[in-house]
């Protein structure tokens, strides 16, 4: 019997079904060799060079495990407050995919290295959801199969067999598309603020495996499907967005939801499917023979804990206590612990301590992020520094140039990586603050204007702006805004009296 097709409709806005989705996520661990191997985890180099004999799953090759990829996976553990155990174990997960040589993967079933934990998400609206942690455990990743670089044959690339994965597994606490992708934004912040994982989704290195089911409100839970290594924000929302409307489509036409692995086609903006869902038992999951148990020391762990830098809930937190910042302008400067680096540079080298954050800010997430995408450049390779950018500031507030005049000095800063004090000096483009100057521009521009100017004593207050751009642009665009403002409101109030 054929499915019904999805039609399109969102069931966002359906108060009949529940929607219920629970993420995998697989993070790639930062480590300059693999999870059981001394193997290179370089990204992109050339095919299978990078290929140890315990990756390429040869007789005999015994294991031995990276001390460091336990490490991260505890830091990471710790920061997401979940509990760390002294005890964990490594199983073999049995399977065969080609670009698995040994036929089975190392993963930790039985035993985990973490269990419990949380991420909180925050919503524009300001109220928040805490999505609960199920596990963390430590996983080696297999290879990379490519189907489409001959006509008859497959080609396989051992290069990322082995890589150390931590599996971060929510549980079914997430209710739709958005909230998927604010809980992704999370954990990719905080596992980049620890430095235990890249998330670079480009890279395959933050991927997700989506579990989505429907139900009746407050009833039982539905069937779920997996939606497999979904890598990127925007197909994981149309893959969320989609599979609820088929799931919806089957029920309403009192058709079962089959359990099954499903994969994502962006080319098609549709899932299909790739595999009925395994459980625990068809892997035949055992204690791997090769490898004891993982022991760790208590009080190892809080040292671990002790290295922690700042997490960005708490950078967030502080960066809107210290620099009066709003929730918007700090959950985005701590977004990336990079950006969040670039703005606290910046902060140590402002005149004014007062103004002077607020006014960072504002040029970070302004002109500044509009100019780094502009030129597709990361904040790491901009021309422009925190020091650079923050003595353009302290021009700003201290008046020797208009924040109009900024924009202008902040595109020659950005060719010419000048400092901003000189390129002023070498255009000329020092604030003009001579009020008998401004005064005499101003009473020339209401008086050619007349009759907007009997419409402003009208009532059309909205033409005060005009007048005052029409002054500094009299004056080259270098008039003081303050004083321009001050003495227009002078003249204006004589004027009617």
């Amino acid at each position: 019997m054929t499915s019904p097709r999805p039609t399109g409709s969102s069931v966002g806005t359906s108060t009949s079904w529940e929607v219920v989705i629970g993420l995998e996520v697989h993070a790639q661990i930062v480590s300059n060799s693999k999870l059981f191997s001394s193997a290179s985890t370089q990204f992109a180099g050339p095919p299978n060079t990078q290929v140890s004999f315990v990756d390429g799953g040869f007789p005999g090759q015994l294991p031995t495990l990276n001390r460091f990829c336990v490490e991260q996976a505890v830091r990471t553990g710790l920061a997401l407050d979940g509990q760390v155990h002294t005890v964990s174990s490594f199983d073999r997960k049995n399977y065969f995919y080609a670009d698995l040589p040994t036929g089975y993967q190392i993963s930790q079933f039985f035993h985990p290295i973490m269990t419990g934990g949380h991420l909180d998400i925050e919503f524009d609206h300001g109220e928040s959801k805490r999505i609960r942690i199920n596990r963390l455990h430590l996983e080696q990743d297999a290879g990379k199969s490519f189907h489409d670089q001959h006509p008859h044959k497959s080609y396989i690339d051992l290069n990322r067999a082995g890589v150390g994965l931590m599996e971060i597994v929510s549980e079914p606490d997430l209710s739709n598309a958005e909230e998927a992708i604010l809980y992704l934004k999370k954990l990719r912040s905080l596992l980049r603020a620890i430095g235990s994982c890249n998330a670079n989704m480009e890279e395959g290195n933050f991927r997700a495996d989506v579990n989505i089911s429907l139900r009746r409100p407050g009833g039982a839970l539905g069937t779920r499907c997996e939606i497999k290594n979904v890598n990127s924000f925007k197909f994981i929302q149309q893959a969320i967005a989609y599979e609820i409307d088929r799931q919806k489509t089957l029920l309403e036409a009192s058709q079962p939801v089959v359990q099954e692995t499903r994969l994502y086609d962006p080319s098609l903006g549709e899932t299909r499917s790739m595999r009925s869902k395994e459980e625990a038992h068809d892997y035949r999951y055992f204690p791997d023979p090769d490898l004891l148990p993982v022991i760790l020391e208590p009080s190892w762990i809080e040292e671990v804990r002790a290295s922690l830098p700042e997490l960005p809930a708490a950078k967030q937190k502080r960066f809107m206590e210290t620099y009066g910042l709003v929730y918007y302008e700090a959950h985005l400067l701590t977004e990336d612990v990079s950006v969040a680096h670039f703005f606290e540079d910046g902060i140590k080298h402002l005149d004014d301590p007062v103004a002077g954050p607020k006014l960072l800010s504002s040029w970070i997430l302004g002109d500044f992020f509009a100019k780094l995408n502009k030129e597709n450049l990361s904040i790491d390779a901009s021309p422009v520094t925190p020091s650079m950018l923050a003595a353009l500031i302290s021009l700003i507030t201290k008046e020797v140039i208009s924040g109009r005049i900024a924009k202008e000095v902040f595109i020659h800063m950005w060719e010419t990586q000048k400092d901003p004090l000189q390129i002023v000096e070498l255009h000329n483009l020092v604030q003009i603050d001579d009020k008998s100057l401004i005064q005499e521009t101003a009473e020339k521009v209401l008086a050619d204007n007349p009759d907007m100017v009997a419409e402003y004593h009208q009532g059309r207050d909205k033409l005060f702006g005009f007048f005052v751009g029409q002054t500094i642009k009299q004056l080259g665009g270098k008039a003081n805004p303050s004083l321009v403002n001050s003495i227009l409101k002078t003249l204006l109030s004589a004027d009617r009296n």
